[in-house]
């Protein structure tokens, strides 16, 4: 499978590593990436995270602003700019630096979570909150569509 799928709760050791899962070292691989490519989420306190398919999906973002224009300029800082490449060690670690552990707010444990293109690492107990909120969310959601006017409600869906 080339898709990051699943989650996984890891521990940082005492030297502030954590195994990137094997699943996922194996999409990374296949993508052609040695490492992960992570940027703070700019919406959640958690980190994105990939290889070369969340880079091109970057690199679009950015080339559909104007050349030269303040948004590129600022889209680029934000996503590029505020990004690290972290490198895997021979046995499938990497180093969260403080600036992504402080955006996460991650302490002693991380989770791992696929978005398909992308993974996310969280904060254990701030995922376990936002899956609930997502959970409810998607119930909600699937209600509205069941509903006759299900295209009109689906359209406010995110109040």
């Amino acid at each position: 499978m080339d898709r990051f799928v699943s989650s996984y709760t890891m521990r940082l050791d005492a030297k502030g590593r954590v195994s990137i899962p094997a699943p996922y070292r194996t999409v990374l691989t296949k993508d052609g990436f040695d490492g992960a490519f992570c940027i703070p989420a700019l919406d959640t306190t958690a980190i994105d995270a990939g290889g070369r398919r969340l880079i091109e999906e970057i690199d679009r973002l950015v080339e559909s602003l104007p050349p030269y224009s303040d948004e590129r300029d600022e889209m680029s800082t934000a996503l590029f700019g505020s990004s690290e490449l972290l490198k895997l060690d021979s046995e499938g670690r990497v180093v969260l630096t403080e600036t992504l552990k402080g955006h996460a707010r991650i302490k002693d444990g991380v989770t791992f979570v696929g978005l398909g293109h992308k993974f996310q690492i969280w904060e254990p107990d701030r995922f376990r909150a936002h899956l609930d909120e997502a959970k409810t969310r998607m119930r909600d959601l699937r209600k509205r569509l069941g509903h006759p006017d299900a295209p009109a409600r689906v359209a406010g869906a995110r109040e």
